[in-house]
Order: structure tokens, then sequence, then C-alpha cells
């Protein structure tokens, strides 16, 4: 088995069942198999996948166990020797599958490779960035940071991302692993639920020898934060707690008291902007509460 696709879902079933059929339309060469880890859908995805696309390996949870630990799961029964972390909002293209495994291929220290992840219209997004430090998760959250490193912070833009080349990370939404390098690294951190899971698999690989690299010449469609949707304080709460976990692991005890409380700092003043410039508005009252929120939390 030369490449196992995994695709956690969770309430996705029709950009799930476009995922899908994008990889059927488009598949790898070679031999491959896919699994789907479902965390407790109450929207017929689990049947859906195995009516429609019965070759495919369906993990059932019983409840939503995060991201981390479905896709670690979904590993754990991986049989290729690369796996590839894809979000149910992707959507595959033709030149996809071959120049992400060709890095595999004529680069061995390569432990990840990530393509460009492109805007439904074909445009730029978010694909790789440097790893978090404390100077800049400052600046982004009190907004000082697209002022300072541009519209695509804390990605680099697509200038910057013409070439195949080491970078410090890439987006979990289509990522491709070595398995000698997760055998070696360990798996995505479980206590990490969603957002910021790669950056710190990234930083543990680079940490044991490994690189990560950026593939341009490979692209995927990513539609981007479907699943969370209609959930703004959840989100929200989940982006700082990956922020914080990263910098309790890897920047020390001073650096993450300095970012919890400049995290809720900056969620205060939020909430005020939203209660005094935007009162009324649905979407910022609950915004004002994710912020609120993360206040008090203990993170």
């Amino acid at each position: 088995m030369n490449l196992s696709i995994v695709i956690v879902n969770w309430n996705t079933r029709d950009l799930l069942a476009q995922c899908l059929a994008s990889i059927v339309a488009n598949p790898p060469d070679g031999e491959y198999e896919i699994i789907v880890v479902d965390n407790a859908s109450t929207d017929g995805s689990g049947a859906m996948v195995r009516n429609v696309f019965p070759d495919v390996l369906v993990i059932q949870n019983k409840e939503n166990v995060g991201f981390s630990r479905a896709n670690n799961q979904a590993i754990h029964a991986a049989r290729g020797d690369y796996a590839l972390l894809l979000n149910s909002d992707t959507f595959v293209r033709p030149e996809t599958f071959e120049p992400l495994l060709a890095v595999m291929t004529t680069q061995p220290q390569a432990g990840a490779v990530g393509p460009t992840l492109l805007n439904p219209d074909g445009t730029f997004q978010a694909s790789h960035a440097s790893f978090p430090t404390l100077p800049r998760e400052l600046a982004e959250l009190f907004g000082l940071a697209k002022y300072l490193w541009g519209a695509y912070y804390p990605s680099y833009g697509p200038e910057s991302s013409r070439q195949t080349r080491v970078v410090d990370w890439v987006g979990g939404a289509c990522l491709l692993v070595r398995r000698a390098c997760w055998e070696q690294v360990g798996l995505l951190d479980e206590s990490i639920v969603m957002y910021g899971e790669e950056v710190d698999w990234c930083y543990r690989m680079q940490q044991r020898g490994w690189q990560v690299i950026h593939c341009p010449e490979a692209s995927v469609i990513h539609y981007g934060g479907q699943s969370s949707i209609g959930a703004p304080t959840r989100k929200y709460l989940q982006l700082q707690q990956g922020r914080v976990t990263f910098f309790r692991k890897h920047r020390g005890r001073l650096a993450t008291q300095i970012l919890i409380l400049s995290i809720r700092l900056s969620s205060l003043l939020k909430a005020g902007f939203c209660t005094v410039r935007l009162h009324g508005a649905s979407h910022a009252l609950e915004m004002r509460e994710a912020y609120l929120a993360a206040t008090r939390s203990h993170f």
C-alpha cells in the first residue's frame, strides 16, 4: 500500500461526498486506500459513505473525539507508506497527489509536505507559515500583524509560495506525512482538540531532523472552516487554546503567561468594540460572547 488518505468528518456530509468524489475522479497512481473517521455526525455522513463509496473504510465514533485524536485513529489503521491528512471541505485536483508523492520520493529527508491551498474561486489561500513567536502572536492579537507583515499573515503570500522549499509548517487541510517520520516523532498531540495541531507536529518533526516542504506544483481547493460554522465561541476558544498549548510546550513558562494575559486583554477589548460599534448585529453579538468567554477561560 503506497498511500492512505485520511479524512476526519463532523457534520459535513455534502462536502465529504464532494471530496470523496474528487479523489475517485483524480486518483493517485499506485495502490491507495481511503479512511474516513466520522466524529459522531448527526447528518447521516457515515451512512452516505457506506452507501455511495463502499470501498472506503469508515471508523464511526460514538462521540466527537476531536480532530487530532480522530486523525490518529485513522493513522493507526493506515497501511500506506504515506498518510495524507485531508479535510472533508477540500476538493482534490488532477495535480494534487503526484507532486506531493514526488517530493517524498526524491527528498528522503522530507517528513511532511503540503500543497498550495486555493479558495473555491481559485485564488491563493494561506498555505504555510513560520512558527509562532511571542512578538508575532502579540501583534496578531492586537490587530497589528497584517500591517507589519502583509495581508496573508500568518501565511506567506503567493509571491513567496511559487517554489518548492523547506518551510516551518504547512496547513493541515492537506498534509502528506511519511510513515518513518510519524513512527519516530509520534502522532498528533491529542490535547489539541482543533487548530494548531499541525504546527506542533511540524515543530516536533523538525526537532528530530525531518524537513517540512511546501510544494506549489500541487494544489487543493479548500473551502475552510465548514465544520465550525455556527459555533463561534467554540472555534475562538479552540484557536486560543491551540496557541497556548504550543507556547506551553515549546516557548517556556514566561512567554506562555504573557500570551494568556494578552489573549484575555485583547478579547476584552474586542468584546467592548462589538458592544459599542456593532450593537444589535447578530454576528457581532455572537463574537462578543466568544471574546468574553476567552477572558474567563483558564486555558
